[in-house]
Parts: C-alpha cells; sequence; structure tokens
C-alpha cells in the first residue's frame, strides 16, 4: 500500500512538472513577446519615418509653390504622420531608443534620446513666429478679448543665421534654442514647431486676436505666409515684406525641421531594426523588459494621458495645453496614444482609419502569456478595460470629427449645445484611463514583475 501511495505521488508531481513550464522555456515566453513588440516598435517608427518623408516632400512644394492648395496638403500630410507615431508613444517611460538614444547611437539614460525633439509640447509660439497674443497658459487668461501683438522671433530676426543651402547648419541652430534658458516651453523643433508653421495660432476664423469664446475652427495662417515677393506677411495684421526676406526665412525653417523629424525618428527606428544590438538587447532583457513594457503603458495611461495631456486642458478649460491646439488634431493624439497602449497588450500593430498603408504586425502578446500562466480573469478585465477607454477616445474622436474640436469639447458643451456630453465623455475617458493603470499594475504583480511607480509623471489628482 505504501508503495501505491508513493507510486501515486511521484506519478503526480511528475503530471504537474509536465504541465508547468520549466525556467528556460519561460524565458523563452517572455522572449517571444518581446521580439514581437520590437517588431511592432520597428514597424510603427518605419510608418513614422514614412510619413514624416512624405510631409517633408509636401513642405517643399509648398515653399516652391506656395498656394491654397500646396498648403493644404501639407497639412493633410502632417495629420496623416501623426498616425503612426501616436502609436508609438507606448515605447517611451522605459529608457528605450526615443527617450535615451544618444548621438553615437548608444543607450544613455532618459532625456539623453530625440523625444522632446521630436514631440515636445506645449511650445510658446513667440520663439518661432509671430503671433497674434501671448497669454499665460493654463490659466484661463486666454478668454481675455486682446492681448498685445508679439512678433521678435528667431525667423524676424534676420541676425540668426537660416540657410536653405546649408540645412544642417540651420538644423544645428535651431536646435540650440531648444528648451533654451531651461525653459520646456522653448521649442523650437519636432511634429508641433511644423505644425505651427503650417496652421499658426488657433484664432478664430477671420479674426487676429483671441476671443472671449472659441470656434470650431483650427488656426488660420495664410500662405502669403510663405510667398517670397512683395506679398509676403509678416503678422497676424496682415503687414506685408515687399523684400519678401521674412517669408524665405519662414520657408527655410520649415524645411530643416522637417528634414530634422525625418533625421531623428530614422535613428530611433534604425535602433529597432531586426539586426541592431539595441534591439537584441532588448529582447534579452528578459523580465526585466517586459517590465518595462507594462511599465511604459501604464505610466502613459496614468501620468502622461490622463494626467498631463487631458486633465490639465480640461480642468484648465485651456487651448494652450491640448496637445495639438494648432490643428485641432488632438483627438486623434489621445485616440491613437490609447491605441498604442492596447497595440501593446494585445501584440498587434495595423492600420488606423486615417493611415491605412500601415505595416501589419502581430504576435505573441501579454494577454496570452497571463492567460497560460492562469491568471485568465485579469487577462480579460485588462483587455475589457483596454477596449472601453478605446470606446471612449472613438466617441471623443467622432464628436471631433463631425464639427466639435477637443478645445469646444473641454468647455463642457457650452459652446456647442449639440454636444452637451461630450465633457463628460472626456472626464470618463480621464477614469478609464486611472482603472486601466490599475489593472496594468495587477498585471505586473501576477507575472511577479518590478516596475516602477506607473503614476509619478503628473501632479494631477486624477
Amino acid at each position: 500500500m505504501l508503495f501505491k501511495r508513493s507510486a501515486l505521488v511521484a506519478l503526480s508531481l511528475a503530471v504537474l512538472s509536465a504541465c508547468s513550464p520549466s525556467a528556460e522555456e519561460k524565458k523563452a515566453e517572455i522572449q517571444a513577446i518581446l521580439s514581437n513588440d520590437a517588431s511592432m516598435a520597428y514597424a510603427a517608427y518605419s510608418d513614422s519615418v514614412t510619413t514624416a518623408q512624405q510631409l517633408q516632400s509636401a513642405i517643399e512644394t509648398l515653399v516652391k509653390a506656395p498656394t491654397d492648395t500646396h498648403l493644404s496638403e501639407a497639412k493633410s500630410a502632417w495629420i496623416k504622420a501623426r498616425e503612426p507615431y501616436g502609436q508609438t508613444e507606448v515605447y517611451r517611460f522605459r529608457e528605450g531608443p526615443i527617450d535615451a538614444l544618444k548621438g553615437d547611437g548608444t543607450l544613455g539614460t532618459e532625456g539623453d534620446g530625440p523625444e522632446g525633439e521630436i514631440n515636445a509640447w506645449p511650445l510658446g509660439e513667440a520663439l518661432i513666429d509671430y503671433v497674434a497674443a501671448t497669454p499665460p497658459i493654463a490659466d484661463g487668461v486666454d478668454h481675455a478679448e486682446n492681448f498685445p501683438a508679439v512678433n521678435a522671433s528667431i525667423i524676424a530676426d534676420t541676425s540668426i543665421p537660416l540657410n536653405g543651402e546649408d540645412l544642417d547648419s540651420t538644423i544645428e541652430t535651431l536646435a540650440a534654442f531648444q528648451e533654451a534658458n531651461g525653459d520646456e516651453a522653448n521649442v523650437a523643433t519636432g511634429y508641433h514647431a511644423i505644425e505651427f508653421l503650417l496652421w499658426g495660432q488657433d484664432l478664430n476664423q477671420g479674426q487676429a486676436q483671441w476671443g472671449k469664446q472659441r470656434d470650431n475652427s483650427p488656426g488660420q495662417r495664410p500662405v502669403s505666409d510663405y510667398a517670397q515677393n512683395e506679398q509676403c506677411t509678416v503678422d497676424a495684421q496682415g503687414n506685408t515684406d515687399s523684400s519678401g526676406k521674412i517669408c524665405q526665412r519662414r520657408a527655410i525653417y520649415l524645411r530643416a525641421v522637417a528634414q530634422k523629424l525625418v533625421d531623428d525618428l530614422s535613428r530611433v527606428r534604425d535602433a529597432w531594426a531586426p539586426q541592431s544590438p539595441l534591439r537584441q538587447q532588448y529582447i534579452d532583457g528578459g523580465k526585466h523588459s517586459l517590465a518595462s513594457v507594462l511599465e511604459s503603458m501604464g505610466r502613459l495611461s496614468f501620468g502622461e494621458l490622463a494626467g498631463e495631456r487631458i486633465n490639465i486642458a480640461l480642468t484648465q478649460d485651456s487651448q494652450e495645453d491640448e496637445h495639438s491646439c494648432f490643428s485641432d488634431n488632438t483627438h486623434r493624439d489621445i485616440l491613437l496614444n490609447a491605441k498604442g497602449i492596447q497595440n501593446s497588450y494585445l501584440g498587434q500593430y495595423g492600420n488606423t482609419t486615417l493611415y491605412t498603408d500601415a505595416t501589419a504586425v502581430s504576435g505573441d502578446s501579454i494577454d496570452a502569456l497571463l492567460r497560460k500562466r492562469g491568471h485568465t480573469e485579469l487577462a480579460k478585465q485588462l483587455k475589457g478595460a483596454l477596449a472601453h477607454t478605446q470606446s471612449l477616445a472613438q466617441a471623443i474622436d467622432q464628436t471631433a470629427q463631425s464639427g466639435t474640436p477637443f478645445d469646444q469639447q473641454i468647455a463642457g458643451g457650452e459652446i456647442d449645445p449639440k454636444h452637451p456630453k461630450a465633457n463628460q465623455t472626456i472626464r470618463d475617458l480621464i477614469q478609464a484611463l486611472v482603472a486601466q493603470t490599475e489593472l496594468i499594475e495587477q498585471a505586473i504583480a501576477a507575472l511577479e514583475l518590478t516596475a516602477d511607480d506607473l503614476r509619478q509623471d503628473t501632479e494631477e489628482s486624477i
């Protein structure tokens, strides 16, 4: 009898051993997820480079032949370029290439990378070009009727060399202004510098100053700002420069920042390329790298998206604090950031409604790993939470595309009574992002991983 019991115990242990993955199998499972995640990063950054090159081409056409059509095409190219890039923001907060890639191609620490030169916001417009007003950011003063015009800028200051024949030297000149004097609002390059140079300030249509209420139009920069002749406009009042010199400088500036955007994105893309040692280092990082994926998902959810990108603009009713304030494209930023988080969990990247040429990637996922490790209910909850967040972001996007942009939605529907629930949807989205952060924290614990505080990136009370 004792022999039979011992044999039964031994058999049971053997069955359990056969069902439980070994340490090597667990490592392989994680590395498969990381390999797929790296492929997703390479695809998304490759698409970002491609669309940035298309934007650059549209800008070259605009400055060579300034017409309303060419300006409109450049704007459309900018909006398209934001589609893949918005989904890459989940690769921040993990000391990866976007945050830590140094000029010599090695990884440093957070802040050494090109992220700030690619996507910094909000920017102090007056550093770059003329503005009609300079209301303080995020304090509600932007509802005042009028502010003094400010016209001193890099473009207006002809002592600052901008050389159209040597864009590299111009790029170097502009890069020196990035966060000059330690001021984060001194943003001279990147997507939002280009956005400002294409749209101008988001004033009410047909106005050259700030109004008491915001209408549903984006910035109204005239194409004459690129007319390199006597029709060249130099300020919000439409005054002209008969020499066309200021518009020539504006065109050089725009060309230079477009080139720098392509260069910076290319460096990040190449760091994720299949043969990159940094990519292999990431995959070999195993549990540490997997923890960084979940940490970046949580930090983007809570601090950056819910806190800094949505809650500040909402609670302050501040047009200046929305992400893409010149183009009124903030609704897409929100949707794409949320989609990027969902992508990382599901292990898939692909087309959006506005960008149908994406490089599709799908493979091993965190969702599948949780289920395989016996955390099926948590996996279902997190997948559902991400889908719920996405549905709320889509509602905000649809409201914007139907004529009520984000800067009106944060006003609670007072300006456009057709959408009285817009403000509440935004508040619901913030809470959905908080809820999914809590589930991400649970996933980190369930997989026995170690990550930094997911709530460290904002002081907002959410």
